[in-house]
């Protein structure tokens, strides 16, 4: 277990003034399976009228408005939570793949994280190597089939920034078999939708250091995984290979990413805006 620290600013800068902008924020992470949140905050800048909701997938949200004019927008989240480590293999307990799909149109996320987005639409070629993991020698076992499926994807692709943009859809990064976490996590929901495994989007952070000493606080990142569903949901992180562990702090899921963009709104203006971002994350325990 590890205790982490994370503070995440964010925010746009305006070319001129504004006079208004509306906003969500879903950088706040919640208690769950594998984390405990012992305290998060949210302060924007400038000050604002807001409310907190959480959304139709579980997340936390604050909706907020600034009415007065500003050339800066600045949201800055400090959230301290303690995170387990790996749990259980992939592959455990699996479910054949008839007891699956009688589980899945039970469930109503289940079928809903069957089904492709604009985002996660998989080309033919994507579909046939999901479609060759289903039927390879762990053809029985849903769980081993969806782990084969994500870490095929991971190994086909290299991590790549400024190639990509927040639009780029799953079809765009498996022909250019790059991209960045974003973009990995989408190619890998698309292959296991395609096999017929559930799959969602997950936002959250990564602490970049396995062996950060206590007290040590480095330039963190926010990250994308997926969770597949074999009997139960299950993490795995493509873009790194590895299992979910002490070092990924969830803030909340969705079919894709547009589902739990860290910030987004619009204002009232003539003037260009300018995104900045900036992850910091300090081990605690």
């Amino acid at each position: 277990m590890k205790r982490l620290r994370v503070t995440h600013s964010t925010g746009y800068r305006y070319g001129a003034e504004v006079s208004a902008s509306y906003n969500e924020a879903r950088m706040l992470p919640v208690t769950g399976e594998r984390q405990l949140v012992l305290h998060a905050t949210l302060d924007v800048q400038p000050v604002s009228s807001h409310h907190q909701y959480t959304d139709y997938w579980g997340t936390r949200v604050l909706a907020f408005d600034v009415l007065n004019p500003h050339r800066e927008l600045t949201i800055t989240a400090t959230s301290l939570v303690e995170v387990l480590e790996a749990g259980r293999p992939a592959h455990a307990a699996s479910p054949g793949w008839d007891d699956l799909g009688a589980t899945i149109a039970r469930s109503g996320e289940c079928v809903q994280q069957l089904r492709q987005t604009s985002l996660t639409e998989p080309p033919a070629s994507l579909v046939a190597l999901a479609a060759a993991a289903r039927g390879g020698a762990a053809s029985e076992d849903s769980c081993a089939t969806a782990h084969a499926i994500a870490v095929a994807v991971g190994e086909a692709m290299t991590y790549e920034s400024g190639v990509t943009g927040v639009r780029t859809t799953a079809g765009e990064a498996w022909e250019a078999r790059g991209g960045v976490c974003q973009d990995i996590a989408h190619v890998a929901i698309g292959a296991l939708r395609s096999a017929g495994i559930p799959a969602r989007y997950v936002s959250g952070y990564l602490h970049p250091k396995a062996d950060a000493a206590v007290g040590e606080t480095v330039v963190g990142e926010s990250h994308a995984w997926v969770e597949w569903f074999c009997g139960e949901w299950h993490g795995f992180d493509p873009t790194n290979g590895i299992e979910i562990g002490d070092r990924h702090v969830r803030v909340g899921h969705g079919r894709d990413y547009s589902d739990v963009t860290p910030l987004r709104g619009v204002y009232s203006g003539a003037a260009g805006s300018e995104l900045f971002v900036s992850v910091s994350i300090t081990r605690e325990g």
